[in-house]
């Protein structure tokens, strides 16, 4: 039995979700957004179409796979200093009184890699999270 995370054919994976109490278009409208970009892409990418190569600010670069307005981005991923590129998707889907919002990342080294993107992903639903919902008081 592999150990969890470990696939047959995209190595190393890491998937984290929230429900979110919004409809779906504006869920998309922060995400695929100049602020939603600079959260969990990096500053100075505000790439629009597939095939599209971008550079983050930090020098994080890839290129577009995919993209779907209200529905997803899917993009490769490769930070300074690392030796290889990942694949990383946020997807959103309507949901029962709001928006799944999904990361997904793939072809990640090991299982080190694989809880450190993991705790990364769950700070950027905080974050979006906190951007998004108001606090409840």
């Amino acid at each position: 039995m592999a150990p969890t995370g470990l696939t047959l054919d995209a190595g190393w994976e890491i998937g984290v979700s929230r429900k979110l109490p919004l409809p779906p278009a504006a869920v998309w409208d922060f995400v695929a957004g100049p602020e939603g970009l600079a959260l969990w892409l990096g500053r100075g990418a505000l790439p629009t179409a597939q095939g599209e190569p971008y550079e983050t600010a930090d020098g994080t670069r890839g290129e577009i796979r995919g993209y779907r307005p209200q529905e997803g981005i899917r993009l490769t991923w490769r930070p300074p200093g690392w030796d290889h590129e990942t694949t990383v998707q946020v997807a959103m889907a309507p949901s029962a009184g709001g928006t799944v919002l999904r990361f997904h990342q793939e072809r990640l080294a090991d299982a080190a890699e694989r809880a450190r993107q993991r705790e990364h992903w769950k700070s950027v639903l905080d974050e979006v999270t906190a951007r998004l919902v108001p606090a409840r008081r």
